[in-house]
């Protein structure tokens, strides 16, 4: 039975096909990894654009990067619901943020929906959009709304309610304007601690939802790297990955992942669009 977001897998090997079983929860499932990237091409990249008036940044590039993956690697937006794989209907991205860089300061989530056909620019203008809508002080987002209604029952029934909808979701019953406004009904969860000034993470995936994968962007520091068989020490970030390892084998992701190198490596290779997204198996 297919789903409001995804559809169901038939083709599959029954090794793939019994991982679920053996590891029935994301949180049994989940794998780490780090990545290095040097920083100096995206630094020269958005200094190059803003000197033409496009205000890229840090955020634009690496989601605009994870998409175009996503959309070229569609194992990577598979999800796990009920014991059963799941190919996803559209390219989602969810963030927190917080409406005023304060410890006091309320936090919300974004969830930003793409076709993966997107370049880099219109990235940026949807990005930035949604953002500055979901950060303003009178301006309360669909994640916060739905939040909002079930916190407003009784305490016994707020409990009930969430096992009821956890329970829908998993029979494939959960509204569509529900799996819509959650952001933990995503393809990647993106952490953008570069913003804060902090390390990159390994933040943990959520059992609630259907998100395969979190991506924790860490602050710009020196670093040393090996280049031409010399140690130098090069501004660097560092990514910590989660992902759930039932949505794809260690191959599909090491090459992905490589595929995401090259993308923010070269930004400007996410300025033309996509002209096709890459089919998933039936």
């Amino acid at each position: 039975m297919d789903r409001k977001d995804g559809r169901k897998l038939e083709s599959l090997g029954p090794f793939v096909k019994i991982t679920p079983y053996i590891m029935s929860r994301r949180s049994d499932a989940q794998v780490f990894f780090k990545q290095i990237i040097c920083t100096d091409p995206i630094d020269e990249y958005i200094s190059e654009k803003r000197a033409q008036g496009h205000g890229i940044t840090y955020m634009h590039v690496f989601i605009a990067a994870y998409v175009r993956v996503l959309a070229q690697r569609p194992q990577l937006n598979r999800f796990v619901m009920n014991r059963q794989l799941y190919s996803r209907k559209g390219i989602f991205v969810s963030m927190a943020v917080k409406r005023s860089l304060r410890d006091e300061g309320e936090e919300t989530t974004v969830k930003f929906a793409f076709t993966g056909c997107e370049s880099i620019f219109e990235i940026a203008e949807l990005v930035d959009r949604v953002v500055s809508d979901s950060t303003g002080k009178q301006i309360q987002g669909e994640a916060d709304k739905v939040a909002a209604r079930i916190m407003s029952f009784p305490g016994p029934a707020k409990k009930m309610l969430v096992e009821v909808l956890k329970a829908m979701d998993r029979h494939n019953l959960l509204p569509g304007s529900i799996i819509e406004a959650s952001p933990f009904h995503t393809s990647l969860f993106f952490s953008y601690l570069k913003s804060i000034k902090t390390d990159y993470i390994y933040h943990h995936l959520y059992d609630v939802g259907t998100t395969g994968v979190f991506a924790a962007l860490g602050k710009v520091g020196k670093l040393p790297v090996i280049e031409n068989g010399e140690v130098a020490a090069k501004n660097c970030c560092q990514i910590g990955y989660t992902v759930d390892e039932r949505i794809c084998d260690g191959l599909y992701l090491a090459n992905s992942l490589k595929l995401l190198r090259k993308y923010v490596e070269n930004p400007s290779l996410l300025e033309e669009s996509l002209p096709a997204v890459a089919e998933d198996v039936k």
